[in-house]
């Protein structure tokens, strides 16, 4: 649009953010989104509103595009200024999580040797979600207690005929309270009483495996050990 200058008088066209008046320098002033009650910004080089625009509830092109608010401040749509009202929308409400993936079916491997226990052991914690599970020393598997590590784990494995009693779970229990671990018994041939009751007071997930290699849990720890929200 042309626009007369009121410094000089000099018409040219407008708007042109990068130009002022070429005869007298009068820089050339463009609203944006002015803030609420402030009233209708003013035009070019002291050009009157009605001059810079003269349509204000217009949404074409021109130099206040956008703008909320008209001369007498009627709302036109859009966003309101800092601190309008249109500003008060409820805060932002982020999507619900995802459900969890569920495990795959856990494969279990046959157990023949002492080795195929502490085998099968171990591929069922990977399973339950420990990672870098691994014996400790790497000396070869004795018919004795096995132990297995992995971080923010200690695990116990008992592939020997007689029951886990009393003080293997006690053991396992110092191991993990020494190295700030949950402590896991792996056993072939089950349990004593006492040694479960003592699980139970300490909190500590036992399990049975049967010769077909799929571990079983025998108590409220274990079981919660394998639930979905472990």
């Amino acid at each position: 649009m042309t626009v007369r200058c009121t410094t000089c008088g000099r018409e040219s066209e407008w708007p042109h953010p990068e130009l002022g008046c070429g005869s007298c320098g009068t820089v050339v002033l463009i609203p944006v989104h002015p803030p609420e009650g402030t009233g209708t910004p003013a035009g070019p080089a002291g050009a009157s509103p009605a001059t810079a625009r003269s349509d204000p509830d217009s949404t074409g092109p021109g130099p206040a595009h956008g703008r909320v608010g008209g001369p007498a401040g009627g709302h036109t749509g859009g966003s309101a200024g800092p601190g309008g009202s249109a500003d008060r929308r409820p805060a932002h409400i982020p999507p619900p999580p995802a459900p969890p993936v569920p495990r795959p079916a856990f494969r279990p491997v046959t157990i023949r040797t002492a080795r195929d226990a502490v085998a099968t052991a171990a591929l069922y914690l990977r399973w339950l979600g420990f990672r870098d599970v691994r014996q400790p020393d790497g000396r070869p598997i004795p018919a004795a207690t096995v132990d297995l590590r992995a971080p923010g784990l200690v695990a116990q494995v008992d592939p020997t005929t007689a029951p886990a009693g009393l003080r293997a779970v006690e053991c396992v229990w110092l191991n993990g309270l020494t190295a700030s671990a949950t402590s896991v018994y792996f056993a072939l041939a089950g349990y004593t009483e006492d040694a479960r009751a003592r699980a139970d007071d300490l909190g500590i997930p036992l399990f049975v495996m049967d010769l077909t290699g799929m571990p079983q849990p025998v108590n409220d720890p274990a079981d919660a050990l394998v639930g979905p929200d472990a």
